[in-house]
């Protein structure tokens, strides 16, 4: 009696312990992409960056360096650009209802004063998928990530 009652009550137990698990794993994961846009984008904002002649690819090491191997550094899509002013910068959605990139990517740091706008985004792939009981909010199966900062230049 005990063994059938365990059978019937495994599965859902150890699926809302996986559900548990991965929900845990993809918000972790996003804040620390979040962290990283932070913390790089004050050596935009401060003119460490511009200074130091970095260019896309050095950017994204910068990212890279700040994620703890748990992303795919050719994945994120970065664009950094100069917008015109606070209430100017616009960011359309980066991919489409299939899941498919629509995002241009760039880097252009600015001067100063120049208002910049930093988007990194990432495709997180998502393992339990239950139905639509799922964290992907993208047509492909995956969880777009984001990170977003808009500043002016000192």
């Amino acid at each position: 009696m005990t063994a059938i009652e365990f059978g019937l009550l495994a599965i859902p137990f150890f699926a809302i312990i996986l559900a548990t698990l991965e929900t845990s794993y993809v918000f972790l994961a996003s804040q620390i992409l979040d962290s990283a846009v932070n913390d790089t984008t004050r050596a935009i904002r401060t003119g460490v960056a511009q200074s130091a002649n970095v260019d896309a690819e050095g950017y994204r090491g910068l990212i890279c360096d700040r994620l703890f191997g748990l992303f795919d550094c050719d994945e994120l899509k970065i664009k950094v650009s100069t917008v015109a002013n606070f209430t100017s910068a616009n960011t359309p959605p980066p991919v489409d209802s299939t899941g498919a990139w629509t995002i241009t990517e760039g880097y252009a740091a600015g001067a100063g004063s120049d208002v910049i706008l930093a988007e990194v985004y990432y495709k997180w792939p998502i393992l339990m998928s239950f139905a639509s009981f799922n964290l992907a909010n993208v047509g492909d199966g995956t969880r777009l990530m984001a990170s977003v900062r808009l500043f002016k230049n000192e």
